[in-house]
């Protein structure tokens, strides 16, 4: 049987803000990629999803992102190796407390935005956040775009390179995301989205935005938690893979 992970980006708060609808995305997915609190996040919000995902039975991942609050760490930033390495560390080391806490642990390393697009080209940052990853723990998996410098520095290193696709995002012809800024990178459709993640689990293939089929194998699906109806949107996901015959199980 098809088996695929549904990951979300989970504890993307800060303070008394809150983003994500964490509880009821957390009885839908079975990984959940927290803030470390370097573009969201906080230390009680962390300790929280820790003890909600843990739980529920939902693997914790820490999203690391480059320092970027004010820009939700989205935008474009020229961090020093030697930096970058230790604040991706410093970030999973900080959600490993929390979630030993909760009787769980930190299970996976994923980026988060401005520094997740950058590590499927960049050689140089990707080696970087894996200097960090395995500076945290060496035996954490990466997770990544197929084909990005970041999974294949994991390999190299000795990592377990993970895979992953976006329903709702729109992609290139090249198989990489298209950037945020432009227009129809995001997909809005509720039900394009659905159908979408049926064929990327069952097909291993996505519709790019030329119109070409094209080849993405992924062994987690990311759900996004900040998009309007979300949690509807994500139990309307999980419902169609599994009525159509594929096991949604954690990837680790």
């Amino acid at each position: 049987m098809t088996s695929i992970d549904l990951n979300a980006d989970l504890g993307e708060g800060f303070g008394r803000w809150r983003l994500t609808d964490d509880e009821q995305l957390l009885t839908v997915v079975t990984s959940a990629n927290v803030a470390c609190g370097f573009h969201a996040g906080d230390a009680v919000t962390m300790r929280r999803v820790c003890e909600l995902a843990a739980a529920r039975g939902v693997r914790v991942g820490a999203q690391v992102s480059y320092r970027d609050l004010a820009g939700f760490g989205r935008r474009a930033m020229d961090v020093p190796s030697a930096e970058l390495a230790a604040e991706v560390a410093y970030q999973i080391g900080a959600l490993e407390v929390f979630a030993r806490a909760a009787g769980t642990r930190v299970s996976y390393v994923k980026p988060h935005g401005a520094l997740y697009n950058r590590v499927v080209h960049d050689e140089e940052q990707a080696a970087a956040v894996v200097a960090g990853v395995l500076l945290a723990d060496a035996a954490l998996p990466v997770l990544g775009l197929p084909g990005s410098r970041l999974l294949e520095a994991a390999r190299a290193a000795g990592l377990t390179g993970v895979t992953e696709a976006f329903a709702d995002r729109a992609y290139t012809e090249e198989g990489t995301l298209v950037p945020r800024g432009q227009e129809g990178a995001v997909v809005t459709d509720p039900e394009a989205v659905v159908e979408r993640s049926l064929h990327l689990a069952r097909d291993r293939a996505v519709i790019a935005r030329s119109g070409t089929r094209i080849g993405v194998d992924a062994r987690s699906l990311c759900l996004h938690g900040d998009t309007p109806g979300a949690v509807d949107l994500a139990r309307r996901v999980r419902e169609r893979l599994e009525s159509s015959g594929i096991r949604v199980e954690a990837f680790v």
